[in-house]
Formats: C-alpha cells, structure tokens, sequence
C-alpha cells in the first residue's frame, strides 16, 4: 500500500509541526521556497519544523520508516500542496472552520508555553503575533482541504463480499489481525423522574446570567465562571465560527437569529441549557460564543429510579419477570429499547457524525476501552445472562441516569475470522483499496500539476517517483 507507512507516522505531525522544544534554540536562517506546487509554495522552514517533529515522533515511538526523515517530510508537505491545489479545482467546501480555530488556538498555545511567553515567540518567527496566527490559520485551513479532498476519493470506493473474501484469504497467518476482547450487553435506563426540577433550576440560573450580561457583566467572563462545556468554556465560551449544519437544529435555529452582539433567550439541546452571543456573522458562517449549563439532580433525585431499578431487578432474578419484558415495560433509551435492550454504538456515532449514519454500521460489540468505566466495572462483575445492581452512568450528552445491564456474552481474545469478525475484516478490506484507488488518483493529478523541487532534494527516495519529473 504505497503511501501508507508515510501517512502513519506523519498524519499528525502536521499540525504541531510548529511545536518543537528545541526551535528556540535554533539559529534563524533566512527562508526560501523549496518547492512550487500549482498555486502554493513550499517553504524551508516548514520543512525544517515538520523535519524536527517526525525525528522527535521517531525517538518517542521506535518508528522509523528507514527513509531520510527531510526527505520524508518533504514529499508530506508536497503531496498537502497537490491535494490542496485540487481541491481548489474541483470547489471542494469545508465545514469545520470551528475545529480549525479550535486548532490554532491550541497550537498557539503550546507555542507560547514552549517558548515562555509570546514576546519570544514572536522574536523566533520574526513576526507579530497576528501574522504568526494567520500563518497557522492558513496552514490548517490546507490541511482541511486536502483532508477534505482525500476523503472525496475514497469515500467513492466499495468493496463486494467476494473481495472481502479474497482479501482475507490472501493473508498469511502472521498477518491475520488479532480480535481482543469483547462485550456484549443489554440494559434498562432511566432517567430522574425529577428532571423537570433539574431543568428549571439551569434555565432560572441562566436567566439571572442572562440579566448580568444585559446589565453590562462580560459574556465571556461569565463563560469562563460558568459555563460547563469544557470545550470552550476556557475560551470564553468562544465556539469559533461555524455553519447552521454543524450544530444541534435548536442551537442553529437561535444563532441565526442573532445580530452581532445580540443575546438569545435559554435554548434548550440534548446537551443542556445555553445562552448564545453573536459575535460576528457573514453570510452562512456565525462566529459565536456560548454558556452552557447542564441540569443537576440531587440524591433524592436519584432515588426513586434506582428503586425502581432494584426492584425490576430483584423480579428478574427470582425469575417473574424477563429482562426483554422488563425493557419494554421499563427501558427510557430510545436506542436499546427498540432492539431487547441489547446496546449498540448506533448512539455514539450518531453524536459524533450528526446523526448521518448508516444503522447497519452499528456494532454490538464492544472493546473494553470503548465501553463508560460504570458499564465495564458492572459487565466485570457478571457471567453471561446475569443481571447487576442499579448504578448511576450518564448518557452521551452527559445526562444523569440509572441503569440494570445483563452480560449476554464475552468474547474472548481470537484471531479475525469472517465468521465473526467481517466487518472488521471488510474495513481492512475497504481500507487497502482506498489506498490503492488513493494512490493512482494522487499518481495521475501529479503528472498534470506544475511541480518544480528545488535542486537539492532531487536525490531524494520519494514513494511517488512522479513528484520528480
């Protein structure tokens, strides 16, 4: 798989290529272009940074591709060039501008703490420390672009179940993965019959924020005071500029109804309570801040769904009642309670990619590191078919709840067959031809670039051999 050992070691080296403790150390060297590819060019000191941060990822890992780590580096940044270059063509869009302020900030960040203060960062980069954050915020910007371009190519490809079944069968022994341990389970949730309460209590706390800031208490003051989305609650509640689709429709639904400074009334998501400022909008992108406050049960709350659950448990086990008839009847999870109780993933994607996700790609099965500490330490207790004690967990989006889980079964740790493991198996598969299909698209845009490498790498053992033409 040409490329792939590459992508490895460097897919995150990229962004913190700017990060490295001995930087400030290092002479300063007048820059130079080092490569023109299409549009953008290639700098010396970009190589240099991504140089250091590969041997330094080398020297924590034992990794090593064997190849000249500048050399490496280079052909990494050349072939962001080309996919950034042709992104640009085929008007690729982007939608995480708040993942890529997320980003800078951190690097910034770091950068600062690195260096002991932004007085020497900016003496290192010869530059104000604006042009060093709009520098790092063009850089990420590529980078999502040809992220973004990457992932139009592949996401196109489609394996068959006979080319999955080729794939495995083309393996040798040593090369076949190994399965390690997994969960399979069922549970009944429920949730405080006191939320209400709870609600009222983060809605009236805050409005009496709300009435602070109309009285002239900064937003972002308070955000860093209260807020209770760990994301951006250091940033002032600075949620970086996003589009509509990448919130929750009652968060979108409010932004776009603010001017610039303006403050919405509560607005209630599956994550809590928020207030929202509009700090800058243009066109379809809102740059806003928020505070975001999360219902909070007390031990009372808490105890009359842990009753409830004692008691359904107790039946179950002195055999009155079935634990599929005690999900219909009991279960608040409108995800395991349509399927036995029986818990998948469905959930966590669909959090993660905004609910565009394909159910057939949920799993039931779950590694350890993949399972809430609570279900672990509960599943670790029981043997296939036993039920536990009531325990309090909280869902997705960080809602208290109570829950009863069943252990149905335990796989234990066994080489990948397709039997049991083709999912795992068709990924692997998938993931092979997308390399392959990856790499002759990237081997064809090459050849039709402009690609000029200056003089002094021409040496270098580039896995595309295209790049020197």
């Amino acid at each position: 798989m040409r490329g792939y050992q590459l992508k490895i070691v460097l897919g995150g080296l990229l962004a913190c290529a700017l990060c490295n403790r001995a930087a400030a150390q290092q002479q300063f060297t007048a820059d130079k272009v080092i490569a023109v590819v299409g549009n953008s060019m290639v700098l010396y000191s970009d190589l240099e940074r991504l140089t250091q941060s590969l041997i330094d990822q080398q020297k924590e890992t034992g990794y090593t591709s064997g190849r000249d780590p500048r050399c490496e580096a280079l052909e990494h940044l050349i072939v962001q060039k080309v996919l950034y270059n042709q992104s640009q063509i085929d008007s690729i869009k982007i939608y995480n501008e708040r993942i890529i302020d997320q980003k800078v900030q951190d690097r910034l960040n770091d950068e600062t703490e690195k260096f002991g203060s932004l007085a020497a960062l900016e003496m290192y980069y010869h530059k104000p420390i604006f042009d060093i954050r709009a520098d790092m915020k063009r850089s990420a910007q590529e980078d999502s672009y040809a992220y973004e371009m990457e992932n139009t190519v592949k996401n196109k490809v489609t394996v068959t179940p006979g080319e999955v079944e080729k794939y495995f069968k083309r393996q040798s022994k040593d090369s076949i993965p190994v399965i390690p341990e997994q969960y399979v389970y069922a549970q009944i949730v429920r949730y405080p019959s006191a939320a209400e309460n709870a609600k009222m209590r983060a809605q009236e706390r805050l409005l009496e924020l709300r009435e602070r800031i109309l009285k002239g208490d900064k937003f972002d003051m308070l955000a860093r005071i209260y807020s209770e989305d760990p994301g951006s609650a250091s940033r002032g509640g600075d949620v970086g500029t996003v589009t509509k689709d990448m919130m929750v429709e009652p968060f979108a639904k409010a932004m776009s109804q603010l001017k610039p400074g303006q403050v919405s009334g509560v607005v209630e998501t599956e994550y809590g309570f928020h207030l929202i400022q509009m700090i800058d909008k243009t066109g379809s992108q809102y740059h806003v801040r928020h505070i975001l406050i999360k219902p909070q049960y007390t031990q009372k709350d808490m105890e009359e769904p842990y009753d409830l659950l004692d008691s359904v448990s107790r039946e179950i086990k002195a055999g009155n009642l079935t634990f599929e008839k005690a999900v219909e009847k009991y279960s608040e999870d409108r995800f395991s309670a349509k399927n036995g109780g029986i818990v998948s993933n469905l959930e966590q994607l669909e959090f993660y990619y905004r609910g565009m996700v394909d159910p057939s790609e949920a799993s039931t099965k779950f590694y350890k590191e993949n399972l809430n500490r609570e279900d672990l330490e509960a599943l670790q207790t029981l043997t296939p078919g036993e039920v536990s004690k009531p325990f309090a967990a909280v869902d997705t989006h960080g809602s208290l709840l109570c829950k009863l889980v069943m252990l149905k079964e335990v796989i234990p740790t066994h080489s990948a067959n397709l039997n049991e493991d083709y999912k795992q198996i068709e990924k692997l598969t998938l993931a092979q031809k997308q390399q392959e299909v990856f790499d002759k698209w990237l081997a064809s845009k090459i050849e039709g670039m402009y690609i000029r490498i200056d003089k002094e790498f021409h040496d270098c053992d580039f896995q595309h051999k295209e790049l020197l033409k």
